[in-house]
């Protein structure tokens, strides 16, 4: 980032996950340790080898109207209700339309909906498929009713790239402010696919823990006996602003987005490069004019899986030392695919703003190859004076390696 480049503020906050329906209870939930991960106790879940899943738990009726939930996917009512929560607290920011863009990145979209009309044609025939279909399977369902909602006509954005897709619509979103392309930005990640679909494909490549008689402590980042990840739904939206544009209307500023990098590693369809995500971190650290002794805490992507956790492990190591606090939030929510990444993010920018950082769930013996100041306790109270930046990981299937560098101002 140059000097002469704006910066990409940070001016509201929003999510929904299966720890709560608001920034508020998900913070209060992190701190005290809670988990949203709970058994799956559905009828299409009996045969299935893993029958645990993190998953909302709130009321979307409270949240929507009639008319939007049977327009919209899952997917796409999730990543409205933390736009809405984002927005307000943003203070609703009056905005030239034209200059006013949404990035909401996600791995699989309205997956559930093309799964239901695809059951419903096949048990009950055509007449049985919703006219809605089309738009609520589409994977830039989410970006779009957000933009219609919100009134964004600067374009209307969806990455696509795995569980790197919300962190990837960040960076976007920061790109677009910096380069002068928009004054306001909505930006983040969102993804709803708990169902038999999902669960058996990543079971298959066991990629997902088997722990099913003990749910909340089946996701263990970092943890020496962790035997793969919690699949969970949930999205996580942040307001990006111009500088120029909060502070001539007196914005309140939560944080401002100093850097990122998104690379591709070139090496595996699922299998992960160490040395990219190691490049990653640097091309961030770069973009954001800082040095790695500058970065307080780092948020993994640490999605609990045997090998996954090592190798993004070495990579911190290799670049922070083994001395700079890490976390990773899954332990309490699950992995929110494409919604992961942005959900850190907002947990980045409100353990900036308490001083406060959520320590990592289930961790009862770190594995020995993790090198790594991992932070077990609940609410870890961050050093004074220490560096007011974190560092976020987010790392999806393809390749996809993007991170994040996050300031508190």
């Amino acid at each position: 980032m140059s000097a002469d480049q704006p910066r990409a503020l940070i001016t509201g906050v929003g999510t929904i996950n299966p720890l709560g329906s608001t920034m508020a209870e998900t913070w209060t939930g992190l701190l005290a340790g809670q988990s949203g991960i709970a058994a799956l106790d559905q009828e299409w879940a009996e045969q299935l080898p893993v029958r645990m899943a993190g998953q909302v738990t709130a009321d979307l009726s409270e949240h929507l109207t009639t008319r939007e939930l049977k327009r919209m996917d899952r997917c796409g009512q999730l990543a409205l209700v933390a736009a809405r929560e984002a927005w307000q607290q943003a203070g609703t920011p009056d905005v030239d339309p034209e200059r006013f863009a949404v990035v909401i990145g996600s791995a699989y979209g309205g997956l559930g909906s093309t799964l239901e009309q695809d059951r419903a044609l096949a048990s009950g025939g055509p007449r049985r498929v919703s006219p809605h279909t089309l738009t609520r399977l589409m994977v830039n369902g989410p970006a779009a009713w957000v933009s219609i909602d919100l009134g964004a006509r600067g374009g209307a954005r969806t990455p696509v790239s795995a569980c790197a897709s919300g962190a990837e619509a960040i960076v976007q979103g920061a790109e677009m402010i910096r380069s002068g392309a928009a004054d306001v930005v909505i930006a983040g990640g969102v993804d709803a696919s708990v169902n038999d679909l999902v669960i058996t494909g990543f079971s298959q490549i066991r990629a997902l823990s088997t722990r099913n008689s003990e749910p909340q402590l089946a996701s263990r980042p970092f943890d020496g006996a962790r035997d793969g990840f919690v699949l969970a739904e949930g999205a996580g939206i942040v307001v990006l602003e111009s500088e120029a544009h909060a502070r001539a209307r007196g914005a309140v500023v939560l944080g401002a987005v100093a850097g990122g990098a998104v690379t591709s590693d070139a090496n595996d369809i699922v299998a992960a490069d160490p040395a990219m995500q190691r490049r990653v971190m640097q091309k961030a650290l770069a973009s954001a004019g800082m040095q790695a002794s500058e970065i307080g805490f780092v948020h993994a992507h640490a999605t609990s899986t045997p090998v996954g956790d090592r190798l993004e492990a070495q990579a911190i190591n290799a670049i922070f030392g083994a001395n700079v606090p890490v976390t990773s939030t899954k332990g309490h929510t699950g992995h929110l695919l494409g919604g992961a990444g942005a959900l850190a993010a907002v947990v980045v920018v409100q353990a900036l703003q308490t001083g406060q950082l959520p320590g990592t769930a289930n961790v009862e013996a770190l594995d020995p190859e993790v090198n790594l100041n991992v932070i077990t306790e609940n609410a870890h109270t961050l050093a004074p004076g220490s560096a007011p930046a974190g560092l976020v990981n987010a790392f999806g299937f393809g390749g996809h390696s993007v991170a994040l560098v996050i300031t508190a101002s």
